[in-house]
């Protein structure tokens, strides 16, 4: 099978099995912060954290071994913008709030019947495609060229090899590290150690991405025919594929577009066989209005820190790339300001209430 073909179909297929876990997990960097810092309920953190440290360890078993390089992604760069890296996770962490949800999670719940999804996706794509080819490309262009550096260490590995230390010893030992302290924090939770479901879906995200990085790297890995080396990400991606459907003629599929259909079409299948699929709609017109802004923020936001809650906060980080500590920062610090704090979103409700035309 040629290369470009398997590398489509291996994506539609990663995005099948992320649908289906996200809509039966919750799996949602918001929708974890949000238990862990407002309610209290610290398992789908734990969920989440367990996904980053199998991430990171597969993915850096699968480089070790030479069955991908991950120097070809777009987050191990040589050169790169630390405040634009971390105000794109700002904006991004903070818009995930406003619109209840990250980009992946819109999608998850859109296969299952949420038309507010529909929203957030449609409008997350066109704010994405105006920061990275659009209107808003020259603005952002100018930022990252007044603030960019060039760094001689962009990874952890990198930045323990100039210690001296051999690249495996530093691959093995940066990554032991972190995946310790991660499944150390997830495994700790006496009720996330209760929770079965919650460990597969850590589990299983985290070896998606991996897998994701074993198509596009290793198989989709064609001297004549190229395909760029990435995983699980959806800013760029549901912006693609909003073109794609616009303009197919003249576009090509990629793992990305691919990724995203699977997702939707995971979650809908699994909606309609365990007869979850319901439509739902807004409440309000604030409430409209409150969730188009925060796609509106997130699509910004994601390109300009490369990625996503899942983008950066799983792929970015399964690479150990410096800029992806930066831009995650900066999507937690966002987050946490949404829902502690002056900053604070109101509940819809409370806020309505407040409002002189409610």
């Amino acid at each position: 099978m040629e290369s470009a073909l398997l590398v489509i179909l291996a994506g539609l297929a990663i995005g099948l099995i992320y649908g289906a876990v996200g809509l039966l997990s919750g799996f949602c960097l918001m929708s974890s912060m949000r238990g862990w810092l407002a309610e209290g309920d610290g398992r789908l953190v734990r969920t989440y954290a367990l996904a980053i440290a199998v991430a990171i360890a597969a993915s850096q078993f699968l480089a070790g071994r030479g069955m991908v390089d991950l120097g070809k992604t777009i987050y191990l760069q040589q050169t790169f913008s630390v405040p634009v890296l971390f105000l794109g996770g700002l904006l991004f962490g903070y818009g995930m709030v406003l619109s209840n949800g990250c980009g992946s999670r819109a999608l998850v719940l859109l296969g299952r019947g949420n038309l507010r999804s529909f929203v957030v996706v449609i409008v997350l794509a066109i704010a994405a495609q105006m920061t990275l080819k659009g209107l808003i490309a020259p603005a952002r262009i100018a930022l990252v060229q007044a603030s960019q550096t060039t760094v001689g260490a962009n990874s952890l590995p990198s930045l323990l090899a100039t210690l001296g230390l051999a690249e495996p010893l530093s691959r093995a030992l940066a990554a032991a590290v972190i995946v310790g302290a991660l499944v150390l924090f997830a495994l700790t939770h006496p009720g996330f150690r209760r929770s079965p479901g919650q460990i597969a879906a850590g589990l299983i995200v985290g070896l998606l991405v991996a897998a994701g990085w074993f198509v596009t790297g290793h198989l989709g890995a064609d001297d004549f025919n190229p395909v760029a080396v990435t995983s699980l990400t959806f800013i760029a991606p549901i912006a693609d594929s909003l073109q794609y459907a616009m303009l197919s003629t003249g576009l090509a599929l990629n793992f990305g577009i691919a990724t995203v259909a699977g997702v939707f079409a995971g979650s809908l299948a699994t909606a309609l066989a365990t007869g979850r699929f319901k439509l739902e709609g807004y409440s309000s017109p604030p409430h409209m209005l409150r969730s188009g802004s925060g796609a509106a923020l997130m699509g910004i936001g994601g390109v300009m820190a490369f990625g996503c809650s899942i983008g950066q906060g799983l792929t970015g980080m399964s690479t150990l790339a410096l800029g992806s500590f930066v831009a995650v920062a900066g999507i937690l610090l966002g987050t946490t300001a949404g829902l502690r704090g002056a900053l604070r979103v109101q509940p819809l409700k409370a806020a309505e209430a407040r409002s002189p035309a409610a």
